[in-house]
């Protein structure tokens, strides 16, 4: 039994820019081995123009690699054939939902992704209601998908990629447009369908406080991937981590101030409820 969704072997994506009317090899990314397991919850963290997104577009064969293989779920996506049965095993969740949105009913365009693929209407109506109430938005199913906020119609977005059945999700930055509400609704909404369904989610993002809830976290930088481990085995390395020029959550850095000053405190606080916990315990 294969527990690989995903695994990413020397990929290295170039593309020729042209400056000045001089065409330039860059490397978007390089030499990038990563494997994704099935179930895990995998945040790539990184900032803009560190790769991130660029492997994301692998991940589903929106992009295929210059040199090296992407195997997703058995399948490489090198091999034309394998596409679109890529795509239904692997969905993808973009920044902006209003580029997701097709039709002008809810629940019309979460059926949109299953028509596609050709599955019968009994079948897509049973899909339909099923995917809308895994991501909480059932009650809206005859609304107009544009009079929602960003955090709903990002769900919806979400039910759209459900409903084609995949077995792994990849979000690139899929709450950067979002306010904190919708961010903390989409993100519940990731969780829930990561622990209740085992389906495998990616996660694009730069914003701490998401990618300190991940199983894994990858951290990539210049196309390169720089770190990968657990969160609390990535955030307390603050030195390293603000070299590659990120954050680490607030508390994390907090508790890396009072260890600097000689207080005998965990490193590997990643929240509030633990840093409350540490805080208690000192004599």
């Amino acid at each position: 039994m294969n527990q690989e969704m995903i695994n990413c072997v020397d990929v290295s994506f170039k593309y020729i820019r042209n400056e000045e009317g001089i065409n330039e090899e860059k490397y978007a990314v390089k030499n990038v081995n990563l494997k994704v397991r099935k179930g895990e919850f995998l945040v790539i963290l990184g900032h803009n123009g560190s790769g991130k997104s660029t492997i994301a577009k692998h991940m589903n064969a929106l992009l295929t690699p210059s040199t090296g293989t992407v195997i997703v779920d058995g399948l490489d996506t090198s091999n034309e054939e394998n596409l679109w049965e890529i795509r239904a095993r692997a969905g993808m969740v973009f920044q902006n939902p209003d580029n997701q949105l097709v039709a002008t009913i809810v629940e019309e365009d979460v059926a949109f992704g299953p028509e596609n693929l050709g599955v019968d209407s009994v079948e897509i109506r049973r899909r339909v209601d099923e995917s809308l109430e895994k991501v909480g938005m059932s009650e809206y199913k005859r609304h107009a998908p544009h009079l929602l906020s960003g955090g709903q119609k990002q769900r919806v977005a979400i039910a759209g990629i459900l409903a084609i059945q995949p077995k792994c999700i990849i979000f690139d930055e899929p709450t950067a447009m979002l306010d904190p509400s919708g961010r903390k609704d989409v993100l519940k909404t990731m969780k829930e369908i990561n622990k209740n369904y085992g389906i495998t989610i990616v996660l694009i993002t730069h914003y701490m406080d998401e990618a300190a809830q991940a199983d894994r976290i990858i951290v990539m930088d210049a196309g390169e991937v720089r770190m990968q481990g657990t969160p609390k085995e990535i955030f307390p390395q603050v030195d390293m981590m603000k070299k590659i020029g990120l954050d680490v959550p607030q508390v994390t850095e907090l508790a890396y101030e009072l260890r600097k000053e000689g207080i005998n405190i965990s490193g590997e606080i990643l929240n509030v409820d633990e840093m409350v916990n540490e805080i208690c315990q000192l004599k």
